[in-house]
């Protein structure tokens, strides 16, 4: 039988086959996918071929093929540096939540997530979340950012899952895709995905005031069917996002504003860093390339880890 993995705790993996049927299905003995080494060889959206046995009146599945992917996000295994944690496959697009404060989202983060999006042509929408919480401030912050991911591209989106404010806007960019809910711990996935479809009744925990963090409320990744005929990924809350398996040659081709300034450079492999005639370097002094969209750039291509260190609308020298 064929089937989609709805949901993976490990050892065991819900699926729903072809005929609409769930079953519990397993991987029986070793099972890798060559040229992948992941923590988790089968992940939600993924497409497989399965086996039934039957013990008495119990139906279960073995898990036999992983059909061939058209696309995944990967990022580095919290734990196991050297292996990678697959999130979810067979991805439409990604609503990327973000929220400015409580908890904060930081520019580092929502970059390195758009790069990994980007190099495996994943559409990425910005949800900036709880916009009815800000003050004049934070209200502030949220139109600079939508002005620097507006003009490369992004579609950006205000929301407040607690008002109802443009969830409408969100439930129609859905409707006949299969959508991934990403973001930090807190930042209100589960709120926004009841909101969206009421009867998921998704659990939903309060921010720690002591630490701006959310407290994990979700476990495992999770594909949900709604109403209205969409399917949603809605994972955990993700701390931190490493970029796997890019090529330092090819990091710029996922900025797009630097891809698009690539043919101006004085040499074909330029990376951007110290390199003469470098037009993203010079559109940069002029201020059409933003200081932290480089600085993020900066930091992926010297393999740094991700920190939460500066805020979107500050450069310093001493730092480059």
């Amino acid at each position: 039988m064929v089937g989609i993995v709805y949901k993976s705790t490990g050892s065991w993996y819900h699926i729903k086959a072809d005929n609409g049927k769930f079953y519990e299905c397993r991987i029986k003995g070793k099972f890798r996918i060559k040229g992948i080494k992941s923590t988790n060889p089968i992940a939600v959206g993924d497409k497989v071929v399965f086996d039934i046995e039957k013990k008495g009146d119990e139906e279960t599945g073995v898990i036999k093929t992983i059909l061939d992917r058209d696309n995944f996000i990967v990022r580095k295994s919290v734990n196991l540096s050297k292996q990678t944690h697959i999130i979810a496959a067979n991805i439409d697009q990604v609503f990327l939540l973000i929220t400015i404060n409580n908890p904060p989202t930081f520019t580092t983060f929502i970059d390195r997530f758009l790069v990994s999006t980007r190099a495996y042509r994943i559409d990425t929408v910005l949800v900036f979340n709880k916009i009815d919480s800000y003050e004049i401030e934070e209200r502030a912050e949220i139109m600079y950012l939508k002005d620097i991911y507006t003009a490369i591209g992004y579609k950006c989106i205000e929301v407040s899952a607690t008002q109802n404010i443009n969830i409408d806007k969100v439930k129609h960019l859905m409707v006949g895709k299969t959508s991934m809910f990403v973001g930090h711990s807190g930042v209100g996935k589960s709120t926004l995905v009841n909101a969206i479809e009421p009867v998921l009744e998704l659990k939903t925990k309060e921010i720690s005031d002591q630490h701006k963090q959310g407290q994990h409320t979700t476990t495992f990744a999770e594909m949900f069917d709604l109403s209205f005929n969409a399917k949603i990924i809605d994972t955990p809350g993700i701390k931190g996002f490493g970029v796997v398996d890019i090529d330092k040659y090819e990091l710029g081709d996922y900025f797009p504003e630097f891809f698009a300034l690539k043919q101006d450079c004085k040499f074909n492999n330029c990376l951007h860093l110290k390199e003469p005639h470098c037009a993203v370097k010079e559109a940069l002094e002029d201020e059409k390339v933003s200081w932290s969209r480089y600085k993020s750039y900066l930091q992926i291509i010297e393999g740094e880890e991700e920190t939460e260190h500066f805020r979107t609308d500050i450069w310093n020298e001493d730092d480059n």
